[in-house]
């Protein structure tokens, strides 16, 4: 039941963090100033993820505890969250990402949107993202491939967000859209289309990163492992998951997004284009929750690269 808990508070803290840190960078590049500040539905977004992220990352803090300490009586004891903190490098990061996420709450429900609030945030987003990084497989390598992995599975984890805070945004713009309001339709793909250079370049970071991190975490010499141990059998779901998600992304871009803006001067053609928008980037956000499930079972699993250490 620990396990578990501990598996749901890593998804949330996940899903929190990629959109601490995609969507206000989405909101830089993706519209133009005026355009992003007259939106109404960032500031909830952004109060949501921060504020699961800070919850999340205290209760993991505590469900992490109860497993070393084998209880949740145990866990809430103070010496067993005192030794998490002060003994191990997990206590510190959990802290670190409840503090910034608080920081990050304070900031949305104190100050209008504006760009330099949204460049905190990404600065707050890279934080929370890179502090995963920091106390999991990437951190684990020791020897010469210490600082490659740990940066590989950083830009990993920032390249992931960039795309599935983005994919959140533009799924909440598309459901959000006005009938009837020209302005609205324009700006709606003003956003696609501002998303698809920067997209190409996060697939492109995550396909290199993800060939880093594998060399660490599976190897030449045990690439067996992939069909023989619960980390390789959840590597290639993630795969699988990762190719729905590049295709769906690719028919957005180069055929749903087309047909949006040939469709802008037509009611009825433009309904029809929005739907079937909608529904692809629905089921991009559902495969892409699934996926980050896949990786918070894998950050509780030994890699295949283990075995060389008899683990």
């Amino acid at each position: 039941m620990l396990d578990l808990l501990v598996i749901g508070l890593r998804l949330a803290q996940y899903g929190g963090a990629v959109i601490l840190l995609g969507t206000p960078l989405f909101l830089l590049y993706g519209l133009r100033a005026t355009d992003a500040l007259a939106q109404t539905w960032p500031r909830r977004l952004l109060v949501a993820a921060s504020a699961v992220v800070a919850v999340a990352s205290a209760g993991g803090l505590v469900a992490q505890t109860s497993v070393m300490a084998g209880s949740l009586a145990e866990g809430l004891k103070p010496a067993s969250l005192g030794f998490m903190i002060t003994g191990t490098t997990l206590g510190p990061a959990f802290l670190l990402r409840a503090g910034v996420a608080l920081v990050a709450l304070g900031l949305v429900l104190m100050a209008r949107p504006s760009r330099l609030q949204w460049m905190v945030l990404v600065v707050a987003g890279l934080v929370v993202s890179a502090s995963f990084a920091w106390t999991g497989h990437g951190a684990a390598t020791e020897g010469p491939g210490h600082y490659p992995h740990l940066i590989g599975a950083i830009l990993h984890g920032w390249a992931a967000a960039l795309w599935l805070g983005a994919l959140a945004a533009l799924l909440v713009m598309v459901a959000r859209r006005q009938p009837g309001n020209p302005l609205s339709d324009r700006v709606m793909h003003q956003a696609l289309h501002g998303f698809s250079g920067v997209g190409t370049v996060a697939v492109a970071v995550l396909v290199l990163s993800g060939l880093v991190n594998s060399w660490f975490m599976v190897g030449i010499d045990q690439i067996g492992g992939l069909v023989t141990t619960p980390y390789g059998w959840l590597l290639l779901a993630k795969l699988g998951l990762f190719g729905v998600m590049l295709a769906l992304a690719t028919s957005n871009r180069f055929h749903l997004t087309p047909i949006l803006a040939e469709a802008l001067e037509d009611p009825d053609d433009l309904r029809v284009a929005v739907s079937r928008l909608k529904r692809s980037l629905a089921v991009e956000t559902l495969v892409a929750l699934v996926l980050l499930g896949v990786v918070a079972v894998m950050g509780t699993l030994a890699p295949v690269s283990a075995r060389d250490m008899g683990m």
